[in-house]
């Protein structure tokens, strides 16, 4: 295997450009189609269903696209194809969810916006598998960090400075989508394609080793039906082959992402009623979107601390601590009132969410056989959308059964996830640290 050269700083910050406009569309919908969930007529205890269509998406498009992007290669290299095919249907798709009809017509959105941001996602992770030697890893994943971090603090509160700072109608008629979200979802469709476009024109990708070899292969699995037989015996094989750490490392993420899905619990503790055509509703919708804000922008400041906090001591280490100042900031949201002090509890929230965000990655990254870099990480996504899956199936049930509709609860559950996830941590194998 030829050895990888190392980047400069401005090199990896242009191949990782591209998740701030990807970050756009994931925090608009997760700021935001709850909102447009319950404007069209859902119910409270209904929403963690409809939001199952999300994670079931990127448990199918993941390793399908990781296996696809590791057999491909042309102008535009091995994962820049990806990147963009999935900027152009993920933006599409942002400029037609405000414009829902129905409820049925808003789900259906998020299930293909969701299938797009995963086309364009998987890549941008095993690309700085590809590109960066070793001992940048932890800084490659961490620049991603930050922009998911910035992407989504500006995303996320785009409908409250729309309202706010330029006077856009906050509130609609029965059945509509205030204005102030329509054109944070029509911002957010320019921002996605625009950043992606910026990494696919700046970045260069090194071609297979043996790019002869490369070619043979993929000409003995074309056709369709070859391709997809291989492709599915592949994605098997490798999942039942994952190696150790990779194993250690998918417990971790279980635990972590199980309590990042009680997020949407924060909500109840700021809207204060139900009535999603009240100036209230509306004003705590815009809330949750500083909220969201919040803890991103406390994620994007931590990406830069966490390579130097992981230097002096590991990156297993780093990794406990922040999912301890998650599950801190998770659990303080049952004693505040105050939706001011909120913004207190989302600094914990934010540190463990850069770290998840990139510790888990860096580590995973030098564990994988360099070949198959894009259907292992697509198959380690499977351990962030089964807990979101688990979660969206029982927490509108406790809720209902054990915990009187009061959907805080739910955050105390995700608190003591993550500190099982924090122990966990420290189980993990990692050679390189």
């Amino acid at each position: 295997m030829t050895p990888k050269p190392r980047l400069s700083f401005w090199q990896i910050w242009n191949m990782s450009f591209g998740f701030l406009g990807i970050q756009f569309g994931f925090a608009l919908q997760n700021a935001n189609v709850s909102r447009i969930f319950q404007t069209l007529g859902a119910n409270p205890d209904e929403i963690p269903i409809l939001w199952i269509a999300a994670p079931t998406t990127g448990l199918l498009i993941q390793p399908i696209i990781g296996y696809m992007s590791d057999r491909t290669w042309g102008r535009l290299g091995r994962r820049r194809p990806y990147f963009l095919i999935g900027a152009i249907l993920a933006s599409l798709a942002l400029v037609a969810m405000p414009n829902s009809p129905t409820l049925w017509v808003a789900a259906g959105l998020l299930w293909i916006m969701d299938a797009s941001i995963n086309i364009s996602m998987e890549p941008f992770r095993a690309l700085v598998g590809d590109m960066l030697p070793s001992e940048q890893r932890t800084t490659g994943f961490a620049v991603q960090s930050f922009f998911i971090g910035t992407g989504a603090v500006i995303a996320s509160a785009l409908p409250y400075m729309l309202t706010n700072w330029f006077g856009m109608t906050n509130t609609a008629p029965e059945g509509s989508i205030p204005s102030s979200v329509v054109w944070s979802f029509y911002l957010g469709a320019l921002a996605f394609v625009g950043a992606v476009i910026w990494t696919v024109a700046t970045t260069r990708e090194y071609p297979p080793d043996n790019l002869a070899e490369f070619e043979r292969e993929k000409q003995q699995q074309s056709g369709f039906l070859s391709s997809l037989a291989h492709g599915t015996s592949e994605i098997l094989e490798s999942f039942g082959k994952m190696p150790k750490t990779m194993v250690q490392l998918a417990v971790v993420q279980y635990f972590s992402w199980f309590a990042l899905f009680s997020m949407w619990a924060v909500t109840s503790r700021i809207y204060g009623t139900t009535d999603t055509h009240s100036v209230a509703y509306n004003q705590g919708a815009d809330w949750v979107g500083v909220c969201f804000a919040a803890y991103n922008g406390a994620a994007a400041l931590f990406a830069f601390i966490i390579p130097i906090i992981a230097a002096k001591t590991s990156r297993r280490a780093v990794h406990a601590l922040a999912l301890a100042f998650g599950a801190l900031g998770l659990a303080s949201v049952y004693f505040i009132s105050s939706p001011a002090m909120l913004l207190v509890s989302m600094l914990g929230i934010g540190f463990a969410w850069a770290s998840i965000l990139s510790m888990p990655y860096a580590i995973l990254a030098g564990a994988l056989p360099p070949e198959k870099m894009g259907v292992y990480m697509g198959i380690f996504n499977f351990f962030i959308v089964i807990p979101q899956i688990t979660a969206a199936g029982i927490l509108g049930f406790f809720m209902r059964s054990f915990f009187g509709n009061q959907a805080v609860f739910a955050l105390m559950l995700g608190a003591v996830s993550m500190l099982i996830a924090a122990g966990m941590t420290m189980l993990v194998q990692d050679k390189h640290s």
